[in-house]
């Protein structure tokens, strides 16, 4: 059957701009100077440090004196322009348009390239917007430059709705700063037409990427971190964050190999090429499958389209976030909206418009599948709660480990040097 997504805004969306983010990172101010611009800084003294939040290492931020959260009890600002800063195609029409309406409020979405971009413009305050929908690794720079402030939970009762573990993440425990907003897994997305292997019966499904038989219709997503962990874990190894130099070795040479067996276009637009028949088989973020269904030629089905993630979860797992900045003008109506969109109808209605879930208490594999919202061939790609329990996520680097890591890549993406 047909997917619900569609028709789509065939612009710039929120995925695409992460290959931007990957060019820049190279040239990004350094973690120093962003702390440095950013005021007091660490736990330590001397220069300024993040602190690093990870699943074997979950923060409860501090709050500042100067930065406590608003009052119960506030009436929303009345004839307000409330201001989101987020991606492109990244949030559903007609959920802001119900919000409007419901307060009688206007909404303005303002757009980034990529989240250096954002940081750099939300920190050198010329700008008042009100909330910000980022990844979850950023927290410790937007929580320690005081970009962002905490929430007052009275204002926010449909966090009921959401799974109970992000009432209390890692990386903010008892989600102090920010909320879920999606969530999404790494795996293999594929043609049934063009590919033949059964690449979940494979004893290493990542190694189809390096199949030759495939020359030419392979693909890896163009984002460093993404794609270079994936290549981690299809080598047994489960750390995907590693400052190994020794596992950044084989990472380079399994790259390398990839070059050679299989010429993988470096994308993010594999939403589009997958369905259109340009590649037959690709690294893929959930997301994009669920969205490929719009993207496939008129009368064809979507029984073609597979996605194959590890069944115990043991992949790669993450989720976007909103938080309310500390420099917006209209802090209750922030709250509010914040509420409205973790209403599961208004939550439901993101998720057809954009594709990617939110961590829903009402949203299962089983209610989506019968309600043909995504088919059954496709069930593969709906995030479950136990992913996050399993599941490995990709962590702020330090900025050394960064640098060593983008020069894998960027040595990859030369052609294998």
């Amino acid at each position: 059957m047909p997917g619900p997504f569609g028709p789509h805004n065939h612009g710039p969306t929120r995925r695409q701009f992460l290959t931007r983010a990957a060019l820049l990172a190279a040239v990004a101010p350094t973690l120093p100077a962003f702390l440095a611009a950013c005021g007091k800084g660490g736990q330590t003294s001397g220069n300024p440090t993040l602190t690093l939040a990870s699943p074997d290492s979950p923060v409860k931020w501090d709050i500042a004196d100067d930065n406590k959260a608003i009052e119960d009890g506030l009436e929303p600002e009345k004839g307000a322009t409330l201001q989101l800063y987020t991606y492109a195609d990244y949030i559903s029409p007609d959920g802001v348009k119900s919000f409007e309406d419901k307060y009688g409020v206007t909404v303005e979405i303002s757009t980034f390239n990529d989240t250096d971009e954002a940081i750099t413009k939300i920190r050198g305050g010329s700008v008042n917007y009100d909330l910000y929908f980022p990844s979850y690794d950023q927290i410790s720079r937007l929580v320690t430059g005081k970009l962002i402030q905490p929430l007052n939970h009275s204002y926010i009762p449909n966090i009921d709705n959401v799974w109970p573990s992000f009432k209390n993440p890692w990386y903010d425990q008892d989600w102090q700063f920010s909320v879920p907003y999606t969530i999404y897994t790494t795996g293999i997305g594929w043609r049934n037409d063009q590919v033949k292997t059964d690449i979940p019966k494979m004893s290493n499904p990542y190694e189809v990427l390096w199949d030759p038989q495939y020359k030419g219709k392979t693909a890896v997503i163009d984002d460093w971190h993404t794609a270079m962990s994936m290549v981690l874990l299809k080598l047994g190894i489960t750390d995907v964050n590693t400052s190994s130099e020794a596992d950044l070795k084989k990472v380079g040479e399994e790259l390398n190999a990839m070059v050679g067996a299989t010429s993988p276009k470096v994308t993010i637009t594999m939403y589009n090429d997958l369905p259109a028949g340009q590649l037959g088989v690709s690294q893929m973020w959930s997301g994009d499958i669920i969205n490929a269904q719009s993207y496939l030629p008129e009368g064809t089905s979507t029984d073609i389209l597979q996605y194959w993630f590890p069944p115990d979860g043991k992949g790669l797992v993450d989720n976007d976030m909103m938080v309310i900045l500390k420099s917006g003008t209209n802090p209750v109506l922030a709250h509010l909206f914040i509420n409205h969109m973790l209403d599961p109808q208004v939550a439901m209605q993101n998720f057809t418009a954009i594709g990617y879930q939110p961590p829903q208490n009402s949203i299962t594999a089983d209610s989506l599948v019968a309600e043909e919202f995504i088919p059954e061939n496709l069930r593969t790609a709906i995030v479950k709660p136990e992913y996050f329990d399993a599941g490995y996520r990709l962590l702020e680097l330090d900025a050394a480990n960064q640098d060593a890591w983008q020069k894998v890549w960027q040595a990859f993406n030369a052609g294998g040097s």
